[in-house]
């Protein structure tokens, strides 16, 4: 799953691709705003961990489950 993470005054955003399921990462992110940690943490499907303040998010896109095709589809 595709997952985009906006911070507040960057122009940048955070952009990775994760093997967590979405209701997953949807109750990460809620509890995380509901300031039960502070923070947001998830990590991605190299090992990489993603660790933002809750300050700082401006929002989070949830991208689709499936994977992209590679190749020429016919």
């Amino acid at each position: 799953m595709d997952i985009r993470i906006g911070i507040f005054n960057s122009p940048r955003e955070i952009s990775f691709e994760t093997t967590q399921p979405a209701n997953e990462v949807e109750e990460t992110v809620a509890a995380a705003l509901a300031g039960q940690t502070g923070y947001l943490k998830l990590s991605d499907k190299k090992g990489r961990l993603y660790i933002v303040p809750t300050i700082g998010l401006a929002y989070v896109e949830l991208g689709s489950e499936e994977s992209r095709r590679v190749g020429f589809v016919a």
